[in-house]
């Protein structure tokens, strides 16, 4: 497939609605399903169409099905042209052991609201997620606030950030030990973690025993949230070395089974408490948890009763903060060989691949969900699957690590070379976005007449800010 059909099919497919009990499916008279064809080609997943594809005499009942305040999607073009991707590609294995625990796959969900009670976890397990960490357990009674979610758009993308005011969990202790409890039992080829946060040792420890108790695989201690802001509890405690220390202990002296701390990025260097936490008893550690923020100062329908509060910020604008901590733990000799949960702003396979790239052996996924679905979990799946072959590994466990040492220090970087932006002009199409990008954000390489682009060779220092803003993909 050309480049401009491939950029065309991206565009086309970031249009769908991604529908629950999607009309269109619902209309192909053949039984096939189009519309989770389309979401693996939203989420950077080319489906395996090939001999396999919609019937070349059928009148498209699914576009006409489609429900796109605009226009219909144009599926039967779009499926037409996924077809063209090749036979099915090989698959790698993707099962791994994480801390001594056996997992089907690296997929799990973080705690959060999308881990909270007993339903929603089955459905999670019985969709296909390798694992799930359960909305963090306290011994405090708890009390949400209405409303508690923004989320930050731009240009038509509803959630490149989300905010969240999302506090522990607000149900009884001995409520969520028994949901621990049945998740295990019903499901004993799933992994469950159980996230816990004390106001003091004695709480550590007494949680991690009543969890541990519970039948969970793995006990994860919650040192980030940031909505947490008594000084014993929260982000407050992983940023505080000392208090990291004591109560990873404490937390040790309540289980046997693997311990992860979950560390906050809402500090300079993470390094510091995350060797405390290892030096104390942790088996792992977990990166990242929410960043502070702030939103919605103009907006009253988004503040509780005239007043907001600073609050945790996920999604997709956090990956690179998070994969910038992930790099710093990773290359710390002491903490290079101890487990790693990577989180933040990962939604689809590429981004996961990002994680394992740099040593993380299991990612945590909860923004995404909560914009998608659990279903989301089979392209992450199946996209990671396919990919690891082209890179020849035929295992996730092999490629952990792999691009971790192409990560240095920037004044370690190769300062004499340029690499030169080169410019297709079959896909150009004269919009002249480059040029005013180049001239008033750039060095003014950017010559455009008569509708075309070209680049000067004299001027341009190869910083790339033209090809960030092609919206059509035509310079490289």
């Amino acid at each position: 497939m050309n480049k401009k059909k491939a950029i065309w099919l991206r565009h086309e497919s970031a249009r769908c609605l991604l529908c629950q009990h999607a009309p269109c499916s619902a209309a192909c008279p053949h039984g096939l399903t189009p519309d989770k064809w389309i979401r693996n080609i939203r989420f950077e997943n080319m489906p395996e169409l090939s001999g396999n594809g919609p019937c070349g005499a059928c009148d498209a009942p699914c576009e006409k099905a489609c429900p796109h305040p605009d226009f219909p999607l144009r599926i039967k073009k779009m499926l037409g042209l996924a077809a063209m991707a090749g036979p099915p590609a090989e698959h790698a294995d993707i099962s791994l052991d994480f801390c001594g625990i056996p997992c089907a796959n690296p997929f799990f969900l973080g705690s959060s609201v999308v881990a909270s009670n007993y339903d929603m976890c089955s459905r999670a397990f019985e969709a296909g997620w390798g694992g799930l960490v359960y909305k963090t357990v306290c011994m405090m009674p708890l009390q949400e606030v209405s409303p508690r979610f923004d989320a930050i758009g731009k240009e038509g993308t509803a959630f490149i950030g989300f905010r969240n005011l999302e506090q522990l969990s607000d149900k009884p202790l001995r409520h969520n030990l028994e949901t621990l409890t049945r998740l295990k039992k019903n499901y004993p080829g799933h992994v469950v973690v159980a996230s816990i946060m004390g106001r003091n040792a004695r709480e550590w420890a007494e949680l991690a025993a009543l969890v541990t108790d519970a039948g969970v695989d793995m006990v994860e201690c919650n040192f980030s949230c940031p909505n947490m802001k008594d000084g014993s509890l929260g982000a407050v405690v992983g940023c505080d070395s000392l208090a990291v220390a004591e109560y990873t202990a404490a937390a040790r002296q309540g289980t046997h089974l693997p311990l992860l701390a979950k560390m906050t990025p809402n500090i300079t260097d993470m390094v510091l408490p995350a060797l405390a936490a290892v030096r104390s008893g942790a088996s792992g550690l977990a990166a990242i948890n929410t960043l502070k923020s702030l939103t919605g100062i103009l907006e009253e329908d988004k503040m509780v009763g005239g007043k907001t509060a600073i609050s945790g910020y996920s999604g997709k604008a956090v990956k690179p903060v998070a994969l910038r901590f992930i790099a710093d733990l990773k290359n710390c000799a002491e903490l290079r060989d101890v487990p790693l949960s990577g989180i933040g702003g990962i939604e689809t396979w590429y981004d996961a691949a990002e994680y394992f790239a740099l040593g993380c052996e299991n990612v945590q996924v909860v923004t995404a969900v909560m914009q998608y679905g659990y279903r989301i979990i089979e392209d992450l799946k199946e996209g990671l699957e396919r990919f690891l072959p082209q890179l020849g590994y035929r295992s996730l466990r092999e490629c952990i690590g792999f691009r971790l040492d192409a990560q240095t220090k920037a004044e370690a970087l190769d300062r004499a070379s340029v690499t030169y932006p080169l410019i297709n002009q079959e896909l150009c199409v004269g919009c002249g976005r480059c040029y005013i990008s180049c001239r008033d954000g750039g060095h003014q390489a950017m010559e455009f007449e008569r509708r075309k682009a070209s680049v000067n060779g004299k001027r341009c220092v190869g910083c790339h800010l033209c090809s960030l803003v092609c919206p059509t993909g035509a310079i490289g």
